[in-house]
């Protein structure tokens, strides 16, 4: 079984901003894979089917970023589950509008989400997928940023982005971590 946690904030004013790409993502999965999300477990709203032949829990956490792990260190116990079983979908400020970048495991970035999981599932070793949000042209605060909607211009970027993305944690779960890296990376 896998865990697949799209990371973002809940409430119709966060919806389509930058930080939570995580949840358009796992919407997308959740779609493709006729996985209905409709029920609020462990902090979050979550969905169980199956991806190919295994067995998944899509889960949209309602903690608000910074404390993503709350959610995620409950549905890995009572799942019993390793971090490594987890696949994490959020934004990053250091990539390209719309670009990929998938890890196996590794540090927070400065992510909060990111931090958040680490600090409460006591490791970091479950796969990242990143989508860009790109850098502010100006420097507004990083906070004001990320929880701004996407550009006209962006718009396609960050659509195909996330059509990709959502391919990409497929691909991790029917072909593994380093086929998806070197596909999508």
């Amino acid at each position: 079984m896998k865990l697949i946690v799209g990371l973002g904030n809940p409430g119709d004013e966060y919806v389509k901003t930058r930080h939570n790409i995580g949840f358009m993502v796992t919407d997308v999965i959740a779609d493709k894979n006729r996985i209905s999300l409709n029920q609020f477990k462990f902090k979050a709203i979550i969905g169980k089917g199956n991806i190919g032949s295994e067995d998944v829990i899509v889960a949209k956490p309602q903690t608000y970023m910074n404390r993503s792990g709350e959610s995620v260190s409950s549905l890995l116990f009572f799942y019993k589950l390793n971090p490594s079983d987890c696949i994490v979908i959020c934004d990053d400020l250091e990539l390209p509008t719309g670009k990929i970048r998938i890890r196996e495991k590794g540090g927070h970035g400065g992510h909060n989400g990111l931090r958040s999981i680490i600090e409460q599932t006591g490791g970091n070793e479950f796969v990242r997928v990143r989508i860009g949000i790109g850098r502010p042209k100006e420097e507004p605060r990083v906070s004001d940023y990320v929880l701004s909607p996407f550009s006209k211009v962006e718009k396609p970027l960050i659509e195909d982005g996330i059509e990709r993305a959502a391919e990409a944690v497929e691909t991790v779960i029917a072909e593994g971590v380093e086929a998806a890296m070197n596909r999508f990376n």
